[in-house]
């Protein structure tokens, strides 16, 4: 039901890559589309990310692409905006489309049905550059394209009918790589320069370590990480300085709400064995990977020397202010930072088909 037969989980990457290699920028397109609309909620919603800041956004309700953050209303022009509409329209019309042809693959006419598409393109830490696609319908998966070997992989019977209604019809593979290599990169890097007080900035992050009783006797021990940018970051427990990461459990990177983000890491050990542990914290802010201890008797003990660092400091400084102040009390002394792929056009339209 796509006009370019594409299918609904279409992930163009090679096996596992995409997820084991850190992305240091990124563009996602996410679209939602639901059968029963509802206030706040547009039947159709497109929102387009770079990194973690909204780039811009169309609904159908409001019919037009509207800039998110300042920079991008400040250097884009009208021309753009068009553009981005136009492709949205697009995208929008097809949806509709494809509403009732899932629900007759499926026999599901009645009730709340969503398809969610997210595509973009990645630039990893090693130059690398990654083009994504995937969607679905109710939440399941469709179809998966393997970039590799240029082939779909169907999820069930309905997709393998769509897999096969596709191969027939287009081939087109080659062009929305194209898209997603070249033109969705070349996107990102101008929103990037554009945002790049923001986007490319690095915020350092700080981390507190605390400990509590657990089951049986043992002590859990946490450390959380927060006001780090950007976002992507790793903190792991050490013993005896060997890392532990497989007995080391996240809660996640989650944001601070002042445009910083925060995690916690837990690890459940013995006090009763003997050993040094510490909280190991690698961010790209930082010229090198730090370490806080954590000490059985007092897990603040780490905090002592710094503690101490800065009294000692502030009273230096005190003591420097005063004499200056003497000094000028003196008699005599004076003070002295193209388009979407669609449903039709020069660029391929990857989707639900």
């Amino acid at each position: 039901f796509s006009p370019w037969g594409t299918p609904a989980l279409a992930l163009l990457l090679g096996p596992l890559s995409f997820f084991t290699l850190p992305c240091l920028h990124s563009r996602r397109v996410l679209d939602t589309v639901v059968s029963q609309p509802g206030p706040g909620l547009p039947w159709y919603r497109r929102v387009v990310f770079v990194d973690d800041q909204v780039n811009y956004i169309y609904t159908s309700n409001t019919q037009r692409a509207q800039p998110g953050p300042v920079w991008m209303a400040q250097n884009e022009g009208l021309e753009f905006w068009d553009e981005m509409t136009w492709w949205a329209q697009r995208y929008q019309k097809w949806y509709n489309a494809s509403l009732n042809t899932l629900s007759q693959l499926y026999n599901r006419s009645k009730g709340f049905h969503i398809i969610q598409t997210m595509f973009g393109c990645d630039l990893r830490e090693d130059g690398i550059i990654q083009g994504f696609y995937q969607d679905s319908y109710d939440g399941r998966d469709f179809l998966t394209f393997d970039k590799e070997t240029m082939t779909w992989v169907a999820a069930d019977i309905g997709a393998q009918i769509t897999k096969r209604r596709w191969h027939a019809e287009v081939d087109d593979n080659q062009g929305w790589t194209h898209f997603l290599e070249e033109t969705c990169v070349s996107w990102l890097r101008s929103a990037l320069e554009y945002g790049k007080e923001t986007l490319q900035r690095k915020v350092r992050p700080t981390a507190r370590v605390s400990d509590r009783s657990s089951h049986d006797g043992l002590t859990t021990l946490s450390c959380k990480v927060s006001g780090f940018y950007p976002r992507d970051i790793t903190v792991i427990w050490l013993k005896n300085g060997e890392n532990r990461q497989q007995e080391t459990y996240s809660e996640g990177i989650l944001p601070s709400g002042d445009g910083t983000y925060q995690t916690w890491v837990t690890m459940e050990i013995d006090p009763k064995i003997k050993a040094h542990y510490s909280c190991h914290v690698e961010h790209e802010s930082l010229l090198e990977p730090f370490s806080v201890p954590w000490g059985k008797e007092s897990p603040n003990d780490s905090l002592i020397p710094i503690v101490a660092g800065v009294i000692t400091a502030v009273i230096l400084v005190g003591v420097t202010i005063g004499v200056v102040i003497w000094k000028k009390k003196r008699p005599g002394k004076e003070a002295g930072m193209g388009g979407f792929p669609g449903l039709a056009g020069p660029y391929p339209a990857v989707g639900l088909s």
